[in-house]
This record gives structure tokens, sequence and C-alpha cells, in this order.
């Protein structure tokens, strides 16, 4: 009997929408998850190459022998333009871990790749479907101005570096919303999941829309 491929499940969500959440969640379930943050965060840390590259490009910005997010951001802030000149170097670099973490699952029957700037760096090509996590504005707003040294200007600026979170619904092929419950979103993810594994799901079985 051939064996079904690995679904690939893409998960996004722009801001405090309860992406992180909702991916605990499915990890909860056992499903393996590669996590964008986590996997630039560790080459921020431990590639050589990496640094050479970044130090080049925006000058010696380490601390402690690790890139230093905090003056990185300053000068993003500062030159807006430079966002194009580190995706180049970093991205490459984060597909390549991605598609080892896939490898490395591959006998696995669902593997979701948490990628908050899914749609805005065109992941969703490499994916067999996307969830889109969402709450109304109103609610992501106040968790998000809930974080430690987080204000409204630094939330508008990340905002208008990602895709609205309404274009964002348009595309996905599941939506999951998490101003409810924590065991209603809960529920939505279980039963999500055990969609995907039913192996007769569709595009056009959507979640949560």
């Amino acid at each position: 009997m051939t064996k079904k491929p690995v679904i690939r499940l893409g998960l996004t969500g722009s801001i405090g929408m309860g992406k992180s959440t909702v991916a605990k969640m499915f990890a909860d379930l056992g499903v393996p998850v590669w996590d964008a943050d986590e996997v630039v965060h560790r080459l921020y840390a431990t590639s050589q190459s990496l640094k050479d590259k970044l130090c080049a490009a925006f000058g010696v910005i380490l601390t402690d022998n690790s890139i230093d997010r905090a003056r990185l951001s300053e000068i993003l802030k500062a030159d807006p333009s430079k966002f194009a000149v580190l995706d180049a170097i970093v991205h490459p670099l984060v597909r390549e871990d991605r598609a080892a973490f896939m490898e490395t699952h591959r006998d696995e029957a669902l593997v979701i790749a948490d990628i908050p700037l899914l749609y805005e760096t065109g992941s969703e090509k490499n994916l067999d479907y996307v969830l889109v996590v969402s709450a109304p504005p109103e609610v992501q707003k106040a968790r998000v101005l809930a974080r430690p040294g987080m204000t409204e200007a630094k939330f508008n600026d990340i905002l208008s570096r990602q895709i609205s979170d309404a274009e964002k619904r348009k595309r996905a092929d599941f939506l999951i919303l998490t101003d409810q419950p924590l065991e209603a979103t809960r529920t939505d993810v279980v039963s999500l999941h055990q969609k995907l594994l039913s192996g007769s799901i569709d595009k056009s079985d959507q979640t949560g829309r």
C-alpha cells in the first residue's frame, strides 16, 4: 500500500491574532511544528555565515557574538528600504531550514510551518494548505499593546509591513478565530486536525469562515 505524502500546512496570522497559541495546540496533538521566528533567532545566534553577511550589510551589529536584534531594528526603522536587504540575506537560509525540517518529518501525516510573513514571502507556494488565525481588530490591538515595550506607533509600523488581515482571510484555505474561549479555539483546532488526517478534506472545506 502506497503511503500518503505528508500534508504541509502553513500557519500564519497578523501580530496579536493568537497564532502561537494555535501552533501550541497543534503541537499538543503531536504535530511537528516548524517555527520561522525560532529559526531566525537560532540562525542569528549560531550561523557564522549569516553573522558575517549581516555585519557586511549593516555594520557590526553583534552582542556576545549574536546578532543584536534591537540594534538591527533601529537601523531598519531609520531606513525601511533595508528590509529588502535583510530579507535577501536571511530568507534563503530560513527556507533551507524549513526544507530540511520537512524532509526530516517526511513520514509524518501532517507537518506545520508557522510563518508570520507567509504570504509576504510567497511561502504558500511550497505548502499544501494555509491556515490563517484571526480576531477582530480591537482584540488584536488590545493584545499587542499589552506586551512589554510595545507602543501604538510600533504596532502600526509592524502592521504596515504585513498583508492585511482581510486579505489573509481571503487567501486562506482554513480560518480559525481566537476571540472566543480557549477551549472553543482548541475544539476548532482538533476538528481541523481530524479533517486533514481523514484524507477527505479539500480546499472548499474551510474552517471558521
